[in-house]
C-alpha cells in the first residue's frame, strides 16, 4: 500500500545536539557529567509529567533549578547555556517542505507544553498538517495510542504511514499498531529509505 503519510519525531530528529561544549560546560559547573545533567533535564519524573501535560514546562524547569541549587531567576540563562549547541536542520526543513502535496506531514513528539510556540518562533508550524504533542494529548511514545491518534488525525490507516524517529523504542512502538519505521540515527541513509518508501507509490 502506498505511503500516504509522513511523520517526524522533532528533538534528535528536526531539532539535533550538534555541539555538545555548551551542555558539558554546564555538567562541570554542577560537578556532574554530560549525562547526568541530561538526566537531570530529560529524565526526571518532572520532566515525565511535563512530557505528559500534568505540570507545564515551566514548572519543570523550576524543579531542575531547584534539583541544582538554583533561583527561578536564573531558568532562561541556563536554558540557553543548555540548549547552546542544539540546531535545526535547516537542509531537513527544506526537504519536509518539499513533501507538501505529496503527502501528508506531521508531527508526532514526546514534548513539553512550550513546543507549539517555539515552533511557531522557528517558523516550522506550517511544516506540518497534524501535530500531535504528547502534553497535549496526554500519552508519550512508544504508547501505542500516541501513534493511534495520529493516525486518526490524518486520515490515515497504519499501513498508509512512516514515522523518523531517533530512538529504536519508539520505532518498535509505531509498528506495533502497523506503520512503517525508519530510525534516524544517520539523517543522509534515513531520507534515503524515505524516498524508496515514498518511489513505491
Amino acid at each position: 500500500m502506498p505511503i500516504r503519510a509522513v511523520f517526524f519525531d522533532f528533538g534528535g530528529v528536526i531539532l539535533r545536539t550538534e555541539y555538545q561544549s555548551p551542555r558539558q560546560g554546564l555538567a562541570e559547573r554542577f560537578n556532574m557529567d554530560y549525562e547526568e545533567i541530561e538526566k537531570v533535564v530529560f529524565g526526571s519524573e518532572s520532566a515525565r509529567r511535563a512530557s505528559l501535560g500534568e505540570i507545564t514546562e515551566e514548572a519543570h524547569w523550576l524543579e531542575v533549578l531547584k534539583r541544582l541549587g538554583q533561583p527561578a531567576s536564573e531558568m532562561k540563562a541556563f536554558q540557553d547555556v543548555f540548549f547552546g549547541g542544539d540546531v535545526i536542520d535547516r537542509e531537513l526543513v527544506h526537504f519536509i517542505r518539499s513533501l507538501r502535496g505529496r503527502v501528508h506531514t506531521g508531527l508526532i513528539s514526546n514534548a513539553w507544553s512550550g513546543l507549539r510556540d517555539y515552533l511557531a518562533k522557528e517558523k516550522l508550524t506550517d511544516l506540518f498538517e497534524t501535530l500531535v504533542l504528547s502534553a497535549e494529548v496526554a500519552v508519550i511514545k512508544p504508547d501505542e495510542r500516541i501513534f493511534t491518534l495520529a493516525l486518526e488525525r490524518a486520515g490515515v490507516r497504519p499501513t498508509e504511514a512512516v514515522l523518523l524517529d531517533d530512538f529504536p523504542v519508539n520505532i518498535e512502538g509505531c509498528e506495533k499498531v502497523g506503520m512503517k519505521g525508519i530510525l534516524f540515527n544517520d539523517p543522509p541513509k534515513a531520507l534515503a529509505q524515505l524516498e524508496e518508501l515514498l518511489k513505491a507509490r
